[in-house]
């Protein structure tokens, strides 16, 4: 039987069928048993490829985009996010329903998943609520000449030195404490820095039924790559006018 979410919302699996869809089976990852992590890219754009409204993501979102939104975080180990974003978004702590914090803890996972904060300066309110309110502690993703916050309020990944973050070093260091299911939450820059590494397993892309012309960034910002990534179609979820894409990996060869 497909699971739809309780709040009324109807989704329809249009690829590979058609029908209710059931959310958690087409968003499970799937984990390719020669790489020891899996790095999935979340983001959000308008029909004409804009990322936000007002300097936010917030108003590109509706209701179903909530629900895809919960369920692909119910998934994560950890998930990364810059620190520029994490205050434009007025991120909180990770939250999740019953539901998913069951279906959780039966995977061997925590509750709610780790965030990370990607940031050089690190001049972060180690007393908002972002931090005090976290249900596990958040980590901070930095250099070594950064600040570091109270040893009760946020575990600390040094990935560099003195200049910008090494994402390579940031990537397996989250590997190697234990966070195999990796999720990006942005910005385009930090979006960029993994697809540069290569390291991007697979992008969900949320398509809101909006037009905003403008200038706003798209969802990955950076220097051109040196061969494009090739991706393949998993599935595609309908609901409220919105449009849930999911793409894979498609080159066999593995990243670097």
């Amino acid at each position: 039987m497909s699971e739809q979410p309780d709040d009324g919302t109807e989704f329809r699996e249009l690829y590979p069928g058609r029908g209710a869809a059931d959310l958690t089976v087409l968003y499970e990852p799937t984990v390719d048993p020669r790489r020891d992590r899996h790095v999935r890219v979340n983001m959000v754009a308008s029909a004409d490829g804009g990322t936000a409204v007002g300097g936010t993501s917030g108003s590109l979102g509706g209701a179903a985009d909530h629900v895809i939104f919960a369920t692909i975080r119910s998934f994560a180990d950890v998930i990364v996010v810059g620190a520029s974003t994490m205050r434009d978004e007025q991120y909180g702590p990770a939250r999740l329903d019953e539901h998913h914090r069951q279906a959780r803890l039966e995977r061997g996972q925590t509750p709610v998943p780790a965030i990370a904060v990607v940031t050089r300066r690190a001049e972060l309110d180690w007393q908002a609520p972002f931090f005090a309110e976290a249900e596990v502690a958040p980590l901070i993703v930095t250099v070594g000449a950064a600040p570091h916050p109270p040893a009760d309020v946020a575990g600390v990944v040094v990935a560099g030195t003195d200049g910008g973050v090494d994402f390579g070093v940031a990537l397996d260091e989250l590997v190697r404490r234990g966070y195999r299911n990796v999720l990006v939450e942005g910005g385009p820059t930090i979006n960029g820095q993994f697809a540069a590494l290569g390291a991007v397993d697979e992008l969900c892309l949320t398509d809101s039924p909006l037009l905003l012309v403008g200038s706003s960034h798209r969802i990955f910002a950076g220097a051109d790559l040196a061969t494009p990534a090739r991706l393949a179609l998993v599935s595609v979820v309908t609901a409220e006018s919105f449009l849930f894409v999911r793409y894979a990996r498609a080159e066999p060869a593995l990243a670097a």
